[in-house]
């Protein structure tokens, strides 16, 4: 059986997966919120600009629960130590060109190239999670290699920042397999690619 290869995003409403000042108030609730979309995974793939931010999060939740983590102004929710407590154990594949090492989890690996990645689908073992970012997201659906894509619409329009589809290389029809509202008025929308 193939694994499948599945990515999960949160998105403003206008398309971005971040606005033009990093600096701005948070408006998504929960990073690991993205995870809950997808059940039995046991592999992470991220990309390099992603990755350091991720990993310093992420082990801060890890290494202290109860602590505030970097990038945030409260503790963590439950379901964010056990997104950090799964991700600590699990296998992480981060593409990059430029990073000479990558510290948390321990687990992780750095790949060279999306094609280094075109394996890993008929290895054993549970679906693939492609953490981000968009610029990953983007050249993994140019490769081929991305077989969902499942998004987290936050009613939010931040009028600017990182597109999500920027670098799509040419137009692609998308099947939409679900849809859903949740109560805060975001709308999670899964594509077969």
């Amino acid at each position: 059986m193939t694994r499948k290869m599945i990515a999960a995003l949160q998105v403003s409403l206008d398309g971005f997966t971040q606005g033009e000042d990093r600096g701005e108030a948070p408006w998504v609730d929960s990073w690991a919120d993205a995870i809950e979309l997808i059940p039995e995974v046991d592999t992470f793939v991220q990309g390099a600009g992603m990755h350091p931010g991720y990993g310093a999060y992420w082990k801060a939740i890890y290494e202290n629960p109860r602590s505030i983590p970097p990038y945030q102004t409260r503790a963590p929710y439950e379901r964010e130590v056990a997104y950090a407590q799964l991700a600590a154990k699990a296998p992480h594949f981060v593409v990059s060109t430029t990073l000479d090492r990558v510290e948390w989890p321990p687990t992780a690996k750095i790949v060279r190239s999306v094609a280094e990645l075109r394996g890993l689908a008929h290895q054993p073992g549970k679906n693939i999670y492609v953490v981000g970012g968009a610029t990953l997201v983007a050249s993994l659906l140019n490769d081929g290699l991305l077989d969902e894509l499942r998004l987290i619409v936050h009613p939010i329009l931040l009028g600017g920042g990182k597109p999500l589809f920027a670098g799509i290389d040419r137009r692609r029809s998308l099947e939409l397999i679900d849809s859903r509202s949740t109560e805060s008025g975001r709308v999670i929308l899964s594509y077969r690619t």
